[in-house]
């Protein structure tokens, strides 16, 4: 009974003893009450709960991300089409025909080997340098090189006539009078002696009478120049407008001293002047700071080169087509006349693009290097022209300059219409055109003067009618068979003057 009693009471005391430890763990520990670890084991779960969520809804959209997939794939596979233009269709907005560019180009030179091989195996090769150098000095006389030393004569004229303007010798009656004799000399001088001396060869009168024609449209802006300086001088203004040639800072970046009126006339100026690469007189022309002398080279050998090529495909091309062609206009016959025409309009538009860039890019540039000329702007994107009036703006910058600046403006302020100016801007351009090329082959046939004349009214269709790519496609025929084509009339006819019982 003892032990029994006992036994239960140690019972007794370790039941109490677990159930103290049980309610001891309720008590805080650590400064946390039993609601707060509560709380954090619910957000536990809570935490456990939202990722699991977001886990199922994961896979729930890659899930479906797989299921578009294949639905994607069986599109496709069901259908290849979409609306979208053609290539070649100008609504597709492609432009990039670098890989046709090519092939007219490889077609252009495939053609054109093929032409020359033929011309070597029907003529040999008839390429002689002597002959045109005979050209030029035919005579022991050597009249374009005199002639050309004469020009002088008429540049010391002008300046002399200037100098006693400045001073107030001359009247400015009496300037102008002076100076409308010596332009009008110049031009009817060379002609005259042209003309009149049967040892004088067509291509030593055209550079003759080129050289005049450059001399003259110069001497006629130093004219005006100066009258317009002047005029400013007489109102006292302390500056010229800068289209009267007034000297501005961007000029002078290379150190040049500036220039004013009457401290320009001075043999050194009109030079200078004569020999740049320009037909329109400043004062104070831009200037280069330096001559860069590997440009200078290469622009050197680009003139031998084309001056060569020029000489060799005229020999070797040009002249056997229009002997052939011959027979053909004396006789009339139509078809074969278009067929040789056709002929000559290729090879003369070959050499005319080969006599652009070696004389306004080759030739101006090495001039304009050689006397630091600033102003290289001899020519714009006229291969581009959209108009006819384009292409006569840009292609040929300083002439261009010379009749805006000297003729157009001018007729614009005596009160004279748009049209009406542009209209003597065309017959002034075609006037020297049959100048340049009647006079030296000795015949009067106005085929140049026609065909400048004939731009007025093709300038007005291709305006009216055509746009675009079909408007740029109308200025290059004109180039192609234009006024090209009447040169080559006037050598055919010069070939049928001259040597007509040879060709038969």
């Amino acid at each position: 009974m003892g032990d029994s009693g006992a036994t239960g009471a140690l019972t007794r005391r370790r039941r109490a003893t677990l159930a103290a430890g049980k309610g001891a763990d309720l008590l805080p520990m650590n400064g946390r009450s039993a609601a707060v670890r509560q709380s954090s084991v619910t957000t536990d779960i809570t935490r456990d709960n939202g990722q699991a969520k977001r886990n199922r809804s994961l896979e729930t959209v890659q899930s479906k991300s797989k299921t578009e997939k294949r639905k994607n794939d069986i599109r496709e596979r069901l259908s290849c089409h979409k609306t979208q233009e053609s290539l070649l269709s100008s609504a597709s907005g492609y432009n990039n025909y670098r890989g046709i560019l090519n092939w007219c180009v490889v077609m252009l030179v495939l053609s054109n080997a093929r032409l020359f091989l033929e011309n070597l195996l029907r003529y040999g090769v008839l390429v002689d340098p002597i002959q045109v150098i005979s050209l030029f000095l035919n005579d022991s006389y050597s009249w374009p090189a005199c002639l050309v030393i004469v020009s002088n004569m008429f540049i010391l004229v002008a300046l002399y006539t200037e100098r006693q303007l400045s001073k107030g010798s001359f009247t400015e009656l009496v300037g102008f009078l002076v100076h409308c004799i010596n332009l009008a000399i110049m031009l009817t001088f060379p002609a005259a002696v042209v003309l009149l001396v049967p040892s004088m060869t067509p291509v030593g009168g055209a550079v003759v009478l080129g050289t005049y024609t450059i001399l003259f449209l110069k001497l006629y802006s130093y004219k005006d120049v100066n009258m317009w300086c002047r005029e400013q001088s007489t109102v006292k203004a302390k500056t010229l407008a800068r289209s009267l040639s007034c000297p501005s800072a961007q000029h002078f970046n290379g150190g040049d001293r500036k220039v004013f009126y009457p401290g320009n006339l001075t043999i050194r100026d009109i030079y200078y002047f004569v020999s740049a690469p320009t037909l329109c007189y400043e004062l104070n022309f831009p200037r280069s700071p330096n001559i860069r002398i590997g440009f200078l080279l290469r622009r050197l050998l680009e003139m031998l080169f084309f001056t060569q090529l020029l000489v060799g495909l005229t020999q070797q091309w040009m002249i056997p087509i229009i002997q052939s062609s011959m027979k053909p206009l004396e006789d009339m016959d139509l078809s074969r006349m278009t067929e040789r025409l056709l002929r000559l309009a290729v090879p003369n538009h070959l050499l005319w693009l080969m006599f652009f860039y070696g004389f306004f890019h080759s030739s101006m540039n090495f001039t304009a290097e050689l006397l630091r000329f600033g102003d290289r702007e001899f020519y714009k994107d006229w291969w581009n022209s959209e108009t006819v009036t384009y292409f006569w703006q840009n292609w040929n910058i300083p002439v261009h300059k010379w009749c805006l600046r000297h003729f157009y403006r001018p007729l614009l302020r005596r009160g004279f219409s748009k049209m009406v100016s542009q209209s003597a801007v065309f017959f002034l351009s075609a006037f020297f055109h049959e100048y340049l090329v009647s006079v030296p082959l000795r015949m009067f046939r106005l085929w140049a003067f026609m065909g400048m004349m004939a731009q007025l009214p093709l300038a007005w269709f291709v305006g009216r009618f055509l746009r675009g790519n079909y408007s740029n496609a109308a200025v290059w025929i004109s180039l192609i068979i234009g006024q090209p084509f009447a040169i080559l009339m006037y050598v055919h006819d010069y070939y049928v003057l001259h040597y007509r019982q040879e060709a038969t």
